[in-house]
């Protein structure tokens, strides 16, 4: 397989609400958050994981084209047929042979964007402490407070993925198919508790090599469908 271009696709992220990452429970203390934020280990920085976002974008469109595992003990895992477009772009398991080549889509982490790494440098950038928690529907009370930790909304991250084309891709359906991923996730959530009103999120001066990718543009191909067959000779 011949490697044509790389295209590059970059922006911002502007979070909206209040975004949720977890760092998981190794590091949980006494006392502590219940849910911290994943942070840079070294310098304390929030960040959004490339696996974060691919995971999600992936997601997404496997649930539009019904195209993740439907029954048997794998129920509602990732596609991993290798034969459809979505399996090329963002990849399949390696315990399976597969004939399409390397995965297309590679996504950076996200850091804060030099703007708003000054202001946390400055220590100006505290995160935010959400509460939450459960009703009792006979008394209308709040039981079990959880405190989780969020990013503020109004914070802006830099993003960057990169697109491999190879011979005899289609690099349109390709393109389209990452546009369409983009849009759905503005439409729905980022990380944990999106349906409880966090991670919603805005791609600012999106670009694809250099040239300006327009809202509009996400939003009208969410409704569009992509021919994400392939035949058999991968294609």
């Amino acid at each position: 397989m011949k490697l044509l271009s790389i295209k590059n696709i970059s922006g911002k992220i502007k979070l909206l609400t209040g975004l949720h990452i977890g760092a998981g429970d190794a590091a949980l203390e006494i006392g502590g958050l219940d849910q911290p934020i994943i942070k840079h280990p070294l310098t304390g920085e929030p960040y959004i994981p490339g696996s974060s976002l691919k995971g999600k974008i992936r997601s997404l469109l496997e649930i539009k084209y019904q195209k993740f595992v439907l029954d048997g003990n794998k129920q509602g895992d990732p596609c991993n047929c290798g034969n459809c477009l979505i399996c090329v772009v963002f990849g399949t398991s390696a315990a399976e042979k597969k004939a399409q080549g390397p995965t297309r889509l590679l996504v950076r982490d996200a850091n804060l964007t030099e703007e708003w790494k000054r202001i946390f440098d400055n220590g100006e950038l505290p995160m935010e402490i959400k509460y939450e928690n459960r009703i009792n529907r006979i008394t209308g009370t709040a039981k079990d407070p959880r405190p989780i930790e969020r990013v503020p909304a109004g914070v802006e991250f830099d993003f960057t993925m990169n697109v491999r084309i190879l011979e005899n891709d289609r690099e349109d359906d390709i393109l389209k198919l990452i546009k369409q991923g983009l849009g759905l996730l503005q439409l729905d959530a980022l990380g944990g508790c999106g349906s409880r009103g966090c991670g919603q999120i805005l791609f600012e001066d999106l670009r694809i090599d250099g040239k300006v990718i327009e809202d509009k543009e996400l939003t009208n191909a969410v409704s569009d469908n992509v021919n994400i067959e392939l035949n058999n000779s991968g294609e």
